[in-house]
């Protein structure tokens, strides 16, 4: 296994990205929350899930100010699309990938909904959705409007948990939703139980690995 940080530089701007390369023939981009970054419980598990089934992994680094949020969701969007699809490219271009998977948590499900849900370039890749930002009409819009194979990740006590807009998207074929009791918006239980928190991570994974598995959405 190799594992490289790598830097490039796009609209003036210097973006970082780490590829651990088994030698596999596809690979998942991983983009981070806002303060959830790839040394955490759900991004390191989630590495290894990709590893151990034969996927190379990119991370791509990026920081934003927490004012991000004070600016239109379009504009949010166009930024951080921005920095990625550079990184994207690099790694595309200079590898024979024969498959690809998007895995993005909060901020991070912002570029793979609003960006490359919209676009049929990857049409034939999965996208990893946790703990969507479903506040956000154009969000939740993005996904009822999507075609592409996509597993949802949230938490009955995270705020973004609307069941209304929950049922919506329960109703799409090409959507697997994986609704967690008493998880918070880091997938954490409320109220705090280390044990109960372990336990919902190890089902989120396993759950996770038989998306990837499988064509079929109907995975249990």
């Amino acid at each position: 296994m190799e594992v490289n940080q790598k830097k490039i530089n796009s609209n003036k701007k210097e973006i970082t990205y780490t590829h651990i390369e088994n030698g596999s023939p596809a690979v998942c981009f991983m983009f981070s929350g806002a303060g959830y970054t790839y040394e955490k419980p759900l991004f390191y598990y989630s590495t290894m899930i990709m590893l151990q089934n034969q996927y190379d992994v990119v991370h791509i680094h990026y920081a934003y100010d927490k004012d991000i949020f004070k600016h239109p969701l379009v504009d949010i969007t166009k930024v951080i699309v921005n920095d990625m699809n550079p990184v994207i490219t690099e790694v595309l271009q200079n590898h024979e990938y024969q498959g690809t998977v998007f895995l993005g948590k909060s901020l991070g499900t912002i570029p793979i909904i609003n960006g490359i849900m919209k676009s049929n370039r990857f049409m034939n890749s999965k996208m990893i959705l946790l703990t969507p930002l479903l506040k956000f009409d154009s969000i939740f819009e993005g996904l009822l409007s999507s075609s592409h194979l996509a597993h949802i990740v949230i938490g009955e006590k995270d705020h973004h948990y609307i069941p209304g807009k929950i049922e919506r998207i329960e109703n799409k074929t090409n959507i697997s939703m994986d609704k967690i009791p008493h998880a918070n918006h880091s997938l954490d239980s409320e109220p705090l139980n280390t044990s109960r928190s372990i336990t919902m991570l190890e089902g989120v994974m396993n759950r996770m690995e038989g998306f990837l598995k499988n064509d079929s959405l109907n995975i249990g």
